[in-house]
């Protein structure tokens, strides 16, 4: 039950801060599309197997920070390399280990990764993550193991 309510709640905040609607009729709509998600995540057996969400916004306010730096370094890369006459992409593909052992964590880790870009999260196997790379260096990036850290961190799986 605690998992249904913090994710009503979670899903309510962020309605109303990305809205910023007041109207009735937007606010009754706004609450009913968070009722029935939070009736298809019920159904779906899904509520309590993450865990609490409600405390991963208190954590994602040092990575959001740092992603959004990463994304930034990494559209310089891509912007140089596709600038570049002698055009030096070098796609390559690779796996990566995830090593948070919840469903949420490893999606929220792959999904950094293609949100960085250069990269691309092609499928999720078990513990492993399959990616697409522009060229050696995004993948080196990738490679030290630091946003698996900072995911495995948020999301407090140790």
């Amino acid at each position: 039950m605690r998992g249904i309510i913090s994710l009503f709640i979670t899903l309510s905040v962020i309605w109303l801060l990305l809205s910023g609607h007041t109207n009735p009729l937007l606010l009754s709509l706004g609450l009913a599309s968070v009722i029935l998600t939070v009736i298809i995540d019920h159904r779906m057996d899904v509520v309590d197997q993450e865990g609490n969400r409600i405390s991963y916004p208190p954590r994602l306010i040092t990575y959001i920070p740092w992603l959004a730096w990463e994304t930034i370094k990494s559209n310089i890369t891509v912007a140089k390399l596709i600038l570049d006459p002698k055009m030096p992409i070098r796609p390559n593909i690779f796996t990566v280990k995830a090593s948070q052992p919840g469903e949420l964590g490893k999606t929220i880790y792959a999904n950094s990764i293609t949100l960085t870009p250069g990269t691309v999260s092609m499928s999720v196997d078990g513990d492993e993550i399959l990616v697409h790379a522009i060229n050696q260096g995004t993948a080196d990036d990738l490679l030290t193991g630091e946003m698996d850290r900072r995911v495995t961190r948020i999301s407090g799986e140790h």
